[in-house]
């Protein structure tokens, strides 16, 4: 099964363009974690990304007749400035589809390579099938972004680069998984010639879509993926790469947006690097596993992938990071409603750095308090700091993984609804598009009135956004099917303690 693999990888062209990058000793990383951290650094990369590997190997090993035509590739991201420079060394013409609501400066950068660029629908799938309508008229060749032969030998050469570089013996790889192509080819390349390293894969806990293959034993469908890590942000795992991942990948991890917000830090201090999210996915999984396993003085290998970040993502990336490295906690805190009822709550917690404090009056009787804390040792100290509280009689609720609570209450609390009824709240993703809201006051008319609305930009492709909607029992009916047709990603939050305790 792997032969094909190994002599594509082999007689790859990948390096007609792209670099043969370095593996870094992660030196900070290594000394906290007590083993030898290594970074494939893919974010040297000429489009600051690995995928110029597979695009291009795609793209050269096409025939004379079809390279002379062109090709066409739909992408937001990193592949489609692979596809872009890669037709442009070659001197062929190029397509590149992308959804309207592609932020400008991905835009821009695949303009920049003298490429044609067609903006279309808001969606990717909306993109994707005007992809195939230009393919069919123009006779362009359609390179795929991962489920492809010479896509996923042009991502191995990576594994075969690793393994050139590094004398020691590896115990794990780490990869990011989107679609599969990257782990595909690397797994091909090293269990071929060294079965013994495991190969992890590392997916966001919101976008597993190669996971849940696996543990279906068949590709399947997600519903609907998390933006946040956006270069693998992908509902369904190739055909390719699946099948290469059910043979020679040795496990797959999941982790939280707060970790590779966290990982993001790591590879900069270690580096001067800022990675994207997709990047900076597999140096999150790799600190699961150490503290999993609890391993030590092993060579562990990371893929940092890509760094073609927005800038306006850092500040979001920043405020999630001491969560994600377990040094910071958020509370909500019940405490008396009286005279000097602050002073001893913070008696309670001691000198412990306050990274928040939100309140406001609620009745005579208790007050509601949100408050951040920073930790200096880790999760034991945060449970002795709990049974602390609730020692000295305070009711507790532990925010620090309340999705909700994280990306709204802390920036709204405000205070209670005073008379009002019937409210039914839910946390949506908008596109991140002008008219976004306008489309989802227009689909909801005039039945429901909103009593409650928080948005926050966080540079990405979707707004988050929490929405309380008045909706009495008999026309529950009637507002699912408004749900239906609006068609945003959107989760019921009024069961949520955040609610309770701050807004209802």
């Amino acid at each position: 099964m792997l032969t094909p693999y190994i002599k594509k990888i082999l007689q790859s062209r990948v390096y007609d363009v792209a670099e043969k990058t370095r593996l870094d000793y992660a030196k900070n990383l290594s000394n906290r974690l007590h083993n030898h951290i290594w970074i494939k650094r893919e974010d040297m990369q000429p489009v600051f990304s690995f995928k110029i590997r597979g695009a291009y190997n795609k793209i050269a090993n096409l025939p004379a007749d079809l390279l002379a035509k062109g090709v066409i590739a739909v992408s937001a991201g990193n592949h489609a400035q692979g596809v872009a420079l890669s037709a442009t060394r070659l001197k062929i013409p190029a397509v590149i589809v992308m959804p309207t609501t592609t932020p400008e400066i991905k835009v821009r950068s695949v303009r920049n390579y003298g490429v044609e660029v067609v903006l279309h629908g808001t969606t990717f799938d909306e993109a994707y099938q005007h992809t195939q309508q230009l393919m069919q008229e123009r006779a362009l060749t359609f390179i795929p972004p991962y489920d492809d032969l010479d896509v996923i030998a042009g991502q191995g050469t990576i594994g075969m680069e690793i393994l050139q570089q590094h004398s020691e013996p590896i115990s794990a790889i780490f990869v990011p998984i989107g679609g599969g192509g990257l782990i595909a080819g690397i797994a091909a390349y090293v269990k071929y010639c060294r079965p013994e390293i495991k190969m992890i894969g590392v997916e966001p806990e919101e976008s597993a879509c190669m996971y849940q293959a696996l543990r279906a034993g068949e590709r399947v469908t997600l519903a609907q993926v998390g933006l946040f890590a956006d270069g693998v942000a992908v509902k369904q795992a190739g055909r390719l790469p699946f099948e290469l991942a059910r043979h020679y990948v040795d496990d797959i991890l999941l982790v939280s947006t707060d970790e590779i917000c966290a990982a993001i830090k790591d590879i900069f201090e270690d580096t001067r690097t800022v990675t994207e999210p997709a990047g900076a996915l597999a140096l999150a999984g790799l600190k699961r596993y150490v503290q999993e396993n609890n391993c030590k003085s092993q060579h562990l290998v990371t893929i940092a992938s890509g760094a073609n970040m927005n800038f306006d993502r850092l500040g979001y990336v920043t405020e999630r990071t001491e969560i994600g490295e377990k040094r910071e906690v958020l509370l909500a805190v019940t405490i008396p409603e009286r005279r000097g009822s602050f002073r001893e709550f913070c008696h309670t917690i001691g000198l412990r750095a306050i990274t928040e404090f939100n309140y406001r009056y609620a009745d005579a009787h208790d007050a509601h308090v949100f408050v951040g804390l920073r930790l200096t040792q880790g999760q034991s100290e945060k449970q002795q700091l709990l049974a602390q509280l609730a020692q000295q009689g305070y009711a507790v609720v532990d925010m620090t993984d309340n999705e909700m609570a994280k990306l709204h209450i802390r920036h709204l609390v405000g205070g209670h609804g005073q008379g009002v009824t019937d409210e039914r709240l839910y946390r949506f993703e908008f596109p991140e598009r002008p008219g976004a809201l306008l489309h989802f006051l227009t689909t909801m008319g005039h039945r429901w009135n909103i009593s409650l609305f928080h948005y926050r930009n966080h540079g990405a492709a979707e707004g988050r956004v929490l929405v309380g909607i008045q909706v009495a029992e008999a026309e529950l009916t009637e507002f699912n099917a408004f749900l239906q047709k609006l068609a945003y990603p959107s989760w019921a939050e009024v069961n949520n303690p955040a609610y309770h305790l701050f807004l209802q």
